[in-house]
């Protein structure tokens, strides 16, 4: 079985899908790994060191396609609406793709790829199980995420970050709030920290509390019942207008105290609630930083645009809607790793072998035969769910 790795060409976008470390693991599970010429160039991994590895650097995009029996992306087509159509061609049918897909936000585009007949699976689909959790591609590149929105806040801010007792006097900390405490939240709390930030942090799921205080950062407490908050697979769930009108009106004062807020609130498949007004960025002080992370699905902040940087009563709101594209190397690193595993738990004995009564691979298979077979994203799509019942049984244990 031949697995491709090609360019992304989504605008922007440094990241590679496989790294040559993970290589050898593929080949010893009776794989051979072909990769396009420069595919890793951007990320800093050269073509010669993914021929060390033992893989096959091909020059044309093309033949990649054209002898691959799975490719595996960044940004497959959903997460590259634009220039990802320029690849339809190029599928053919029953080859398997797996990537970021996006397809609770781009429905038609897997509607696209399912005409193809590729069987395509989303890396942001991933279960949050036990024995998912080395395959979680979203919490991987949402540390990176977490990460990289501190250091651009540090960059922006007028101030530094940590308190300093100096000759010239003492230089204060600066105030941090983290708002939502997922896999993003907590590394910014984390990082903020290691600056020499004083972090304060608040999630609508009570139960991270324990978490963002074993950081050390403090839980902003806010008396609202928040019953229903968190999915069976630890995501965050979107509440009613009501509950987020009550807590815009006790996180003013929260957001008036901060040099620095991180919004990371993202709800799958919605838009993003709207958690800091323009009132409350009128009640920062002059000189400080929003960083919303949820500025591609609309963001946390009122005065969000994405990826611009808007200055408002002397406020900088950032929208950045890629971030782990900007810490390439690493976040290719834990990528690879995410996706290489998955491709593990999918082969058995050389072959792609697609096994619906496999949680994760029923959860992640959004396209098989020429339909749409995940019950969420056909329910976006208003497609007949019998339908897809009977193409995602007929595909029970075969192979691809």
């Amino acid at each position: 079985m031949i697995v491709g790795v090609v360019k992304e060409t989504y605008p922007g976008e440094r990241r590679v899908a496989l790294v040559p470390a993970v290589v050898p693991s593929l080949v010893a599970a009776g794989m051979e790994v072909a990769v396009e010429a420069g595919a890793g160039d951007q990320a800093g991994f050269r073509d010669s060191a993914y021929q060390e590895k033992g893989a096959t650097t091909i020059g044309q995009r093309q033949e990649v396609f054209a002898g691959a029996d799975v490719i595996c992306q960044v940004r497959a087509l959903g997460a590259n609406p634009q220039l990802g159509r320029a690849d339809l061609d190029l599928f053919r049918r029953d080859q398997a793709v797996i990537g970021f897909t996006e397809p609770l936000t781009a429905a038609e585009p897997i509607e696209a790829l399912a005409e193809r007949g590729v069987t395509l699976f989303a890396m942001e689909l991933m279960p949050r199980i036990a024995r998912a959790q080395s395959m979680d591609a979203l919490s991987s590149q949402a540390t990176v995420q977490g990460y990289k929105a501190v250091l651009v806040a540090a960059e922006v801010l007028p101030r530094m970050f940590p308190m300093m007792m100096t000759a010239a006097g003492t230089v204060a900390p600066a105030k941090v709030l983290i708002i939502g405490a997922g896999v993003a939240g907590l590394q910014a709390i984390a990082t903020a920290r290691k600056l020499g930030g004083v972090v304060v942090a608040y999630d609508i799921r009570p139960v991270v509390k324990e978490q963002v205080e074993s950081l050390g950062a403090k839980f902003l407490q806010i008396s609202l019942e928040a019953q229903g908050a968190q999915d069976k697979g630890g995501y965050a769930k979107a509440m009613d207008d009501e509950f987020y009108r009550k807590q815009q009106e006790l996180m003013t004062q929260a957001v008036a105290h901060s040099d620095v807020v991180i919004t990371t609130a993202a709800v799958p498949g919605k838009k993003s609630p709207v958690l800091v007004t323009g009132e409350m960025v009128a009640g920062m002080a002059p000189g400080s930083v929003v960083v919303d992370l949820a500025a591609a699905y609309g963001g946390n902040c009122e005065l969000t645009r994405a990826d611009e940087t808007v200055v408002e009563h002397g406020v900088t709101i950032l929208g950045p809607t890629n971030l782990p594209s900007a810490v390439p190397y690493h976040a290719s690193q834990m990528y690879a790793k995410n996706i290489s595993t998955f491709l593990l738990h999918l082969v058995k004995d050389g072959r792609l072998v697609v096994d619906m009564e496999d949680e994760i691979t029923e959860q992640t298979l959004l396209t098989r035969g020429g339909e749409i077979v995940h019950q969420r994203v056909r329910k976006l799509l208003d497609l007949d769910a019998g339908t897809a019942s009977a193409a995602a049984a007929s595909g029970q244990g075969s192979t691809t």
